[in-house]
């Protein structure tokens, strides 16, 4: 639903990006009402804006704004306009006073979920504690840090960003191994999580370096307690052979494993598949053969994030050395929805189980794993980067969506998108969509027309007395580069006509 124009639009990205997304806020604190300030600018964050709609109040119109006083962004620049930010939120409509309802439980592999979102195998569900409170702020499960009979030695630093102007996070490098606790600490984890939160699941995560290792781990996870069995087949940057990604580069590898693993346990089995491959399909199915009930993708992908230019090392720097490592983040987000459309698309894993993972940190980016087959999702890099609170805006966020959408449940929404992606050369080539130019809002900025003359088809011109863009149908393609540069959304897709090249034909 549009709310308002796309000026406003922009002010409140803009604006709420600048936000620190502080623990204990403020702003919150501050508030004489008791409106969740916080709360609604993580909603305008994570693209939940009937979220925030909903936790607007009443009283924000007659106040003075005391939350902008304490907000520590000032101490950087200026404080958050949260004035703003809240008065240009419509009040919540009719419609709204009834919130969603629609059933965000999920089954999968036998296994019932309350809903689809699940800490990832990693850093972020790596014991009691941290699990723990994940699971009572509303995840519905944990892929447990990869066990494995041995502890690894890490290095320090292991972790770095890549950033692109004021995203500090667009992508994400770790050469962080296996969990760092003992096979009889990772057991006591899990037996006290099953104990004391019966109702979320718990998928182990586990690595053998050989086919006994991995029946004896397999054994050892179910008699734990454990839902389901994850297999690491696809870690990028384990320091022995043999290990992570080696083993799901080869299908004839994750074939023996997955048997191995099936042999230890009656467990649902997932085979947690690696990027770093062409064809995902192959060692998928090999999975699925050897006894797999589902597929677990994309694990990290295999990367050098930079290289300093006057040390020459690449980030992590380890006393001046670096390694490859693995990527993720939002910057992987395509990566992954290829290979979970791979896999969805294959008739030989028709019958498989999907949890997907890559880049989500919205509701909206979990949606779409859902809309391309899968039944489960995972996050990590966000969870590192925002909290186990970005929870709230995910189920709020997809359960509005599911409403709005009229679904019922998730389930309806699973695989929605598939029969939409085909081959290339199914795709219609016999006519053009041109772009709509609106006048009105185009503030004369000139990005379409540099976009368009270096980058495209030479197809806009700028009228001289105002600096507005107009295009030249002769030479325009429909590429709609333009549309994808304009910074305040002043061109939009126009109708679709038959090309001038079918008309000649």
């Amino acid at each position: 639903m549009e709310y308002a124009s796309e000026y406003i639009r922009i002010r409140r990205e803009t604006e709420s990006a600048r936000c620190l997304l502080c623990y204990q806020a403020p702003c919150q604190e501050a508030c004489p009402e008791g409106v969740d300030i916080a709360g609604l600018i993580r909603s305008l964050r994570f693209e939940n804006l009937d979220g925030a709609i909903a936790k607007r109040g009443s009283a924000c119109s007659f106040c003075n704004a005391p939350c902008m006083n304490v907000c520590l962004r000032k101490r950087i620049d200026r404080p958050v306009d949260i004035r703003t930010l809240v008065m240009e939120l419509p009040e919540k409509a009719q419609e709204q006073a009834v919130e969603p309802e629609p059933d965000l439980t999920v089954h999968s592999m036998g296994i019932t979920f309350e809903n689809p979102f699940l800490l990832s195998s990693s850093i972020v569900g790596s014991n009691y504690e941290m699990i723990a409170k994940a699971f009572e702020m509303g995840w519905a499960g944990v892929a447990f840090k990869t066990i494995g009979m041995f502890v690894p030695e890490e290095t320090s630093p292991r972790f770095s960003t890549l950033s692109k102007e004021s995203n500090p996070f667009l992508g994400f490098k770790n050469i962080e191994q296996i969990s760092d606790h003992t096979l009889e600490e990772n057991i006591s984890y899990i037996r006290r999580l099953k104990r004391d939160y019966p109702a979320k699941v718990i998928l182990a995560s586990i690595m053998g370096r050989d086919e006994d290792e991995w029946t004896y781990l397999a054994q050892k996870m179910e008699e734990a307690g454990a839902d389901a069995i994850e297999c690491n087949f696809s870690c990028p940057h384990m320091s022995g052979n043999g290990l992570g990604s080696d083993v799901g580069t080869r299908p004839e590898l994750v074939a023996r494993y997955t048997r191995a693993v099936r042999k230890g346990t009656s467990l649902p089995v997932l085979a947690k598949m690696t990027p770093n491959i062409t064809n995902m399909e192959l060692p998928a199915e090999a999975a699925v053969e050897a006894g797999a009930d589902g597929l677990a993708a994309i694990n990290t992908i295999k990367s050098v994030i930079n290289v300093n230019l006057h040390s020459f090392v690449s980030a992590p720097s380890v006393t001046g050395k670096s390694a490859v490592g693995g990527y993720s983040g939002k910057a992987v987000k395509p990566i992954a929805l290829r290979f979970i459309q791979d896999l969805r698309k294959d008739p030989k894993l028709a019958g498989a189980a999907i949890s997907g993972m890559g880049g989500i940190e919205t509701w909206r980016d979990a949606a779409e794993f859902i809309a391309l087959g899968c039944e489960t999702v995972q996050v990590t890099t966000a969870v590192m980067q925002y909290g186990y609170r970005i929870i709230d805006d995910l189920k709020d966020g997809l359960a509005r969506y599911l409403a709005e959408e009229g679904f019922s449940s998730v389930d309806q929404l699973v695989g929605r998108a598939i029969p939409n992606l085909v081959n290339t050369d199914e795709l219609d080539r016999h006519s053009i969509a041109y772009p709509a130019f609106h006048t009105s809002k185009c503030i004369g900025c000139g990005r379409c027309y540099i976009s368009c003359f270096d980058g495209g088809h030479q197809a806009i011109h700028l009228n001289p007395a105002n600096g507005k863009a107009g295009m030249d149908p002769g030479k325009c393609v429909g590429c709609e580069l333009c549309m994808l540069v304009c910074p305040v959304h002043a061109i939009t897709e126009g109708k679709r006509r038959v090309s001038v090249r079918q008309k000649a034909g």
